[in-house]
């Protein structure tokens, strides 16, 4: 799984950063990143998501019922977009990372944002 997180606390400042023609360039990039790892075979699935606002957080109350609390279960950074892909080699998933990494953001300049690779392992991992 490739995924890009964001600061929660900075996620409205920098989405007002982006000029319309800005996100129209974001969109664009993430759009073709998308058709061509579906064109190769290798899109299993993906998403961009929602900011801080938009979270709910949910634990089990003592009696099994769920609490639920708005916004992120912990301070610092918020899951903004993901990516499962099924590739051959690890290279390609950096390979893969580094795309997503160089969207463009305000301005038009490569954003550069940290983007993680988590490997899914084919069965549980023992402890």
């Amino acid at each position: 799984m490739i995924q890009m997180n964001v600061p929660a606390a900075e996620w409205d400042a920098i989405m007002a950063s982006y000029s319309p023609h800005d996100m129209q360039a974001m969109f664009a990039h993430m759009n073709a990143l998308n058709n061509d790892l579906t064109a190769a075979g290798e899109w299993v699935d993906g998403q961009g998501l929602g900011g801080p606002s938009l979270v709910k957080t949910v634990r089990a109350g003592s009696d099994g019922r769920p609490r639920v609390t708005d916004g992120p279960a912990w301070a610092g950074h918020i899951l903004a977009g993901y990516w499962v892909v099924d590739v051959k080699s690890e290279e390609r998933a950096l390979e893969i990372a580094a795309r997503a990494s160089a969207c463009p953001g305000p301005g038009g300049k490569p954003g550069s944002d940290p983007v993680e690779v988590h490997p899914i392992p084919g069965a549980p991992t023992a402890a």
